[in-house]
């Protein structure tokens, strides 16, 4: 091999490694990054430890839906909640079941334990532009019945929608 084809090899490499290394910073930056759930709040759901991938591009071209665990960005730490309510809903929760503009909405997504642990709650009226969310489990939750409150949609940075670690786990959680 000439000098100048071995030359001309490696720049071929180093073009095909920086346009990869470019791709992936849009990747994470625009589509696409990871977060580690902290806490036992999602529970069985989410797991403390696993580490998920949330897309960050959904929400530019569509609104959160009612079940969606969703990445919301505070400014002392990011919290991976379940939405519950949608604006302008009314929300309410007497003897663990939950009632949206007061029809009974069955929770596939949590045990029959943690519905009971839920306690009552509300009636709330979802104000526009904001979300009622709520942790898988509910006991020890904190979220928008204690302490998170409404969150609006601009703290909503992506929905959770794979777990990647431990390699185990990995699954869709949506």
């Amino acid at each position: 091999m000439t000098k100048s084809k071995e030359k001309n090899e490696w720049l071929e490499w180093g073009k095909a490694i920086v346009i990869a290394i470019i791709i992936a910073l849009l990747l994470r930056t625009f589509i696409f990054a990871t977060s580690i759930v902290e806490g036992e709040s999602m529970d069985p759901t989410l797991e403390d430890g696993e580490r998920v991938i949330f897309n960050k591009f959904v929400y530019l071209i569509n609104e959160p839906d009612r079940g969606d665990i969703i990445i919301i960005q505070r400014p002392n730490k990011n919290y991976v909640k379940r939405v519950i309510g949608l604006p302008g809903e009314q929300i309410e929760i007497i003897a663990g079941e939950l009632l949206i503009d007061g029809d009974p909405y069955k929770q596939t997504f949590i045990t029959n334990d943690a519905i009971m642990q839920t306690g009552n709650f509300g009636p709330i009226t979802v104000p526009k532009d904001n979300y009622f969310v709520m942790g898988d489990n509910r006991a020890i939750s904190m979220d928008s019945r204690n302490g998170l409150g409404f969150i609006e949609e601009e703290e909503i940075i992506g929905k959770s929608e794979i777990i990647i670690y431990p390699f185990s786990e990995w699954e869709l959680t949506n």
